[in-house]
């Protein structure tokens, strides 16, 4: 399959008239998959309603078929194409983030592809707030369901080439919005409970969540590894370079001679850092990526699928990462990073 490539200014007006997002929801209709930016990932979308499109999304990526997608809509209309109901808790948080890096899990309306729910009664809703997601997503005249655009197990995309490189000749094209911004996935949280609880930590905080409901929970397949997923990255293996990653908690000192240690044995050692200590190993390690800098970690957020996908231009033995405090957008940095080191820790949370 010849994958074409759109190039769009996402600055531009009248997106939806734009003549490569008008083809690729020409293929969206016509049951094909597509990449497209987010303000958060690049997302593998198809036809939500279609199963056999939402097929294709999972063999693209080589997704386990028992792992739910989110279904991205372009307004609250279409909500009601894809939800049996909205919870009173999902209306306050729509209102609140929508458009944005906000996922919710409400019950799920018949129309809804099979494929999508992976046999849940319940679906992810979202309303991304990139003007050529939504602008796709409004053409195509139908909501579209998409988990990251990156083969499965590998660092999710944050930039068209990043998608290119894993999904040239397995779909039918890619929409080029420029990189993404939030750079981590959205925040997924199931509002069908009593408790409003997060499935997966992403773009909108923990404390932004509570500044609109009061508490929230943390669910608890978080650290039970067979319980049924709700959210994707709930089950397996996720964000992962081809090197392992050993994430070294305690500080710089600690990093430094875990590096230390693996050299003098004869591996090959790459260091995941941000910008205040790169030059620390500058003479340490043989390959040094930053994902941001210490100071604010919305910029370790933005970099980090960037900083682990870079390890892979090289042959390493072990990548060693620094750890961030679990709080604020560091609570999704350190479930993101604890998928990549394929921990069975419950991903800092509480």
């Amino acid at each position: 399959m010849l994958t074409k490539i759109w190039r769009v200014d996402p600055t531009a007006g009248n997106l939806e008239e734009n003549a490569g997002i008008q083809e690729a929801a020409t293929y969206i209709r016509d049951g094909e998959v597509i990449a497209f930016p987010t303000e958060t990932v690049y997302g593998l979308g198809a036809n939500a309603l279609s199963d056999n499109a939402v097929k294709k999304i999972y063999e693209a990526k080589g997704r386990p078929s028992d792992n739910p997608l989110i279904v991205h809509i372009s307004d609250f209309q279409q909500a009601e194409r894809v939800a049996r109901s909205i919870p009173d808790a999902a209306e306050k948080l729509m209102k609140a983030f929508w458009p944005g890096p906000l996922t919710v899990i409400v019950p799920a309306a018949d129309a809804v592809a099979k494929t999508v729910t992976a046999g849940l009664k319940t679906v992810g809703l979202r309303m991304p707030k990139h003007p050529v997601a939504r602008a796709l997503i409004s053409a195509a005249g139908v909501p579209i369901a998409a988990p990251s655009a990156n083969l499965s197990g590998k660092p999710s995309p944050t930039e068209a080439s990043h998608v290119y490189e894993d999904m040239n000749g397995r779909i039918a094209g890619i929409l080029d919005g420029g990189p993404a911004g939030v750079g981590v996935e959205s925040t997924v949280v199931d509002t069908t409970q009593d408790l409003v609880t997060i499935l997966r930590p992403g773009g909108i905080t923990r404390e932004q969540l509570e500044a609109v409901l009061g508490k929230v929970a943390s669910d608890p397949a978080l650290k039970d590894k067979k319980a049924q997923p709700k959210a994707p990255g709930m089950k397996y293996r996720h964000y992962s370079p081809k090197a392992p990653v050993e994430l070294v908690s305690g500080g710089l000192q600690e990093l430094k001679q875990a590096v230390a240690r693996a050299k003098e044995t004869g591996l090959t050692v790459g260091v995941l850092t941000t910008t205040e200590n790169a030059n620390v190993f500058k003479n340490l390690a043989d390959v040094i990526s930053v994902a941001g800098t210490r100071a604010d970690l919305a910029t370790v957020a933005q970099g980090l699928f960037h900083a682990l996908r870079r390890f892979d231009h090289y042959d390493l033995d072990i990548i060693f990462s620094e750890t961030f405090p679990a709080e604020g957008i560091g609570e999704a940095i350190m479930n993101r990073l604890n998928k990549a080191a394929g921990s069975s820790k419950n991903d800092g949370m509480e």
